[in-house]
């Protein structure tokens, strides 16, 4: 039988050669440790190699995760990103303060976007405003010419797109707020527009989901469902990802929207799916949260509350093993990566406004009228601002800024 040379009995075979020598024969064996020191340096080459290995592998894997992250000077979209994490790389100081307050007039439900230092964002006078991060100062105003609901603003490559109650998506240019061109669905539109390369897709209460030209706001593809399309479609691997009112989620082919593949949720949702590797994450209408396997195309696991049964309006946020979600029944859960509660914090009213985490927090608006700041790890209250006037919106982070607009029509900045 031949043994390979790196075999170890061969190995075994050299080193008895190596010392098998004649009593009589006076040997000068300083040479064997030489050959000593060379083999635990090849071994500790071998080691090291490995650990170098294992400790990429953890880097990248961390990159990975943390890519899923929206960028520390942007939040140009509803929930900061293509995935909806609601996760910013921004660091936001430890000790927050109000740094200037908007009047926008009417309501705001819409969500901000920030990019560049301009916030844009929609109320329900009709109205998409862009202002100065700095100090809030108004750059612009666009009046869709009806109001503007919980549709929240889409910046990509100069443009600003926004959905109304009238059932219009705008695009309008980001630098001066002239509008580029308009497009009419039949119904309202709560949903958020997602840009995704030259295609921006949209939900209507039409129940259906569009896909437009970003060039001219022509029609590319719709996608009927069986009930409004609340959701804002989370976009991954060349898919779009809704979770339905008529109880279904659905997977979409962007480049031509074919449905690839539907689960369903068995309940009405209102909330958008948030993605975290393979795995989507939303609440729904019959007071459970889900995730959704997206490679086994199953539910993974459900969470409900042990006493408190309420539904779940708010999109969640991910970071890594955890999950945080406001619901109905006034408190925002988080949990574990297996569907496990870690906590909960208890507001005095419903937790519509979906959680934004960076730095280690969660931000929060409450019904109650107030903002929250959470330890992400214990949900221990590390902060609250009290604006007066239920917070349905959700927080939007960027450049080290936290922006957020109340029913009373403020739009709040801290930092």
């Amino acid at each position: 039988m031949s043994v390979a040379k790196n075999d170890p009995r061969n190995q075994t075979n050299q080193h008895e050669n190596v010392v098998r020598v004649t009593s009589g024969d006076f040997v000068d064996r300083s040479w064997l440790f030489f050959e000593l020191i060379d083999a635990y340096k090849q071994e500790w080459e071998i080691v090291r190699t490995g650990l170098l290995l294992v400790a990429l592998y953890l880097c990248f894997l961390s990159s990975a995760l943390y890519a899923q992250d929206t960028p520390a000077d942007n939040w140009s979209q509803f929930r900061g990103n293509h995935r909806l994490t609601g996760v910013s790389q921004s660091d936001v100081p430890a000790t927050l303060k109000p740094l200037w307050t908007y009047e926008a007039g009417e309501s705001i439900e819409s969500s901000a976007a920030i990019v560049g230092g301009t916030v844009f964002v929609g109320s329900n006078k009709g109205e998409l405003i862009a202002l100065n991060l700095d100090n809030g100062s108004v750059y612009w105003k666009f009046a869709t010419g009806s109001p503007i609901g919980e549709s929240s603003p889409a910046f990509s490559a100069g443009v600003v797109y926004i959905g109304d109650l009238g059932g219009w998506i705008n695009a309008i240019n980001a630098s001066n707020g002239q509008k580029l061109w308009a497009y009419k669905t039949g119904g309202e539109i709560k949903s958020s527009p997602v840009v995704a390369g030259d295609r921006v897709l949209i939900g209507s209460y039409d129940q259906t989901l569009h896909c437009l030209s970003t060039r001219n706001g022509s029609l590319l593809w719709k996608v009927k469902t069986n009930g409004p399309v609340h959701s804002t479609p989370s976009i991954s691997g060349g898919l779009a990802y809704i979770a339905g009112c008529d109880e279904l989620f659905r997977a979409i082919r962007i480049s031509d929207g074919r449905e690839v593949f539907t689960i369903s949720s068995g309940a009405y949702t209102g909330a958008s799916p948030a993605l975290i590797l393979d795995a989507a994450v939303y609440g729904t209408f019959d007071n459970e949260v889900l995730m959704v396997n997206l490679k086994d195309r199953n539910i993974g696991w459900r969470y409900q509350h042990p006493q408190r049964k309420f539904p779940f309006y708010s999109s969640a946020a991910v970071f890594q093993d955890r999950i945080v979600v406001g619901g109905r029944d006034k408190m925002v859960h988080g949990l574990d990566a297996a569907g496990k509660a870690v906590w909960t914090f208890t507001t005095q009213a419903r937790v519509e406004s979906s959680p934004a985490i960076a730095s280690g927090r969660v931000f929060v608006g409450s019904n109650d009228g107030r903002f929250y700041v959470l330890n992400l790890t214990t949900g221990a209250k590390l902060w609250e601002f009290t604006a007066g006037a239920p917070l349905s919106a959700s927080p939007a982070i960027a450049r080290g800024r936290i922006v957020i607009g109340s029913q009373d029509g403020r739009l709040y900045c801290f930092g």
